[in-house]
């Protein structure tokens, strides 16, 4: 019989906040791997403790199978200050308890979103242990770093630059979530061949669902979900928007989701007298997301135009395509590659709302493309971000068999 494994995820974030590593988490257990989490105490992205948990409060649970550690942290508030205290706080309490606990795993994987400075704690579990440490880069650093911020100091970025070449070179596999995120990780290692391309997949409640009649005068519904930062791009939607309207389009943006550019975001809806054109939906489960693209004709994603975004594939895609949702975007690079071999949607420039607003208006008018584009989208997520396949490959590594 073969031996399972007891796999240490390190993540800041993790249930009850909604990032995809919770369903991994729970696929292994399934597959009889034993798994303890070292977490920080639930505070994104309102910036507070979530209720029932606290310094004092749930610093170890039980869920679905699973032992979770929650480590202190200072929570990230609602400035680049508290953010910053967030970061750190967290390493510190990492670096006291890899050196206090008695845990023993046979494996480190760590679920790298911003801050990459939480993936020091894989490596120093690592050293102590003397165990395989594997990374999964979702955001890369520095780049990240001077994209988000712009800090581009070299006081600030030459120590970030040595931090991350310090945990690649620490670092047994490392997994990316594009072929360029992997392309420029490869850059930073001699060992190529341990850098693999390891794209998300949706969880399987992402699935489509039965349109339903709409009560807003047969409106054509867009759907935006997930965070509504700055990276997002999402300044381009009321100017899109605002052409739509001179041009007498019945069109109707739903954005579900919050995030530190909402108020402004609302702020432009409102100067450019688009109010009408939006429903603002604010934060909802993960798991009512398919219900309410159930209700829209596609779904929408963008980029603040950067090229570390060009090098992105962003989760929402995978969640949309997995819905069967055609695809409006305004992106570059991965994203507009996959779209356009999917055939599953439409693909401006980013910044682009001349271009957006006419690409909307054709998929408007032209019916058969929209269903084309739905089973296109599918089909494309069953083939390339299938589930199963994709926790095969990462299993491999963890018996044995991927070293």
């Amino acid at each position: 019989m073969e031996r399972k494994s007891h796999i240490l995820v390190v993540s800041q974030y993790f249930y009850p906040e909604n990032f995809r590593i919770n369903d991994i988490c729970k696929e292994w257990v399934k597959r009889g791997h034993k798994v303890t989490v070292v977490t920080g105490i639930p505070n994104y992205p309102e910036g507070e403790f979530y209720s029932g948990y606290g310094y004092f409060k749930k610093r170890t649970e039980r869920w679905e199978g699973m032992t979770i550690i929650r480590i202190p942290l200072i929570p990230r508030g609602k400035s680049a200050v508290g953010m910053v205290a967030n970061y750190m706080s967290f390493v510190v309490s990492a670096f006291l308890w890899t050196r206090l606990t008695k845990l023993k795993a046979d494996y480190v994987f760590t679920f790298e979103v911003s801050p990459m400075t939480q993936a020091l704690l894989g490596v120093w579990y690592k050293k102590r242990f003397k165990v395989p440490n594997y990374l999964y880069v979702q955001d890369l650093w520095p780049e990240n770093v001077e994209t988000v911020t712009g800090i581009r100091s070299p006081l600030i970025i030459k120590p970030i630059r040595r931090m991350v070449n310090y945990i690649y070179e620490n670092c047994d596999q490392i997994f990316a979530t594009s072929p360029s995120f992997v392309e420029e990780i490869q850059k930073w290692v001699d060992a190529k061949e341990k850098v693999h391309y390891w794209p998300q997949y949706a969880e399987d409640f992402y699935k489509p669902v039965e349109k339903r009649k709409r009560k807003n005068g047969g409106k054509f519904r867009i759907a935006f979900t997930g965070n509504i930062g700055y990276a997002q791009g999402l300044e381009i939607l009321p100017k899109t928007a605002e052409l739509l309207k001179q041009g007498n389009m019945d069109v109707e943006f739903v954005i579900v989701g919050d995030g530190r550019y909402r108020e402004e975001f609302e702020k432009a809806i409102k100067e450019g007298r688009v109010d009408d054109m939006f429903v603002m939906m604010g934060r909802k489960p993960a798991e009512e997301i398919p219900e309410i693209l159930g209700t829209c004709d596609a779904a929408f994603l963008s980029f603040k135009a950067d090229p570390l975004f060009y090098k992105t594939i962003p989760a929402k895609l995978q969640s949309y395509m997995a819905c069967g949702m055609p695809i409006i975007a305004a992106a570059e690079g991965e994203t507009r590659r996959i779209i356009e071999e999917a055939e599953c949607g439409v693909c401006s420039d980013i910044g682009d709302q001349l271009t957006l607003s006419q690409e909307i208006k054709k998929i408007v008018e032209e019916q058969d493309e929209l269903e084309m584009y739905q089973k296109n989208s599918q089909n494309y997520c069953q083939a390339k971000f299938c589930k199963k396949n994709l926790i095969d490959f990462i299993d491999i590594f963890f018996t044995g068999k991927g070293k």
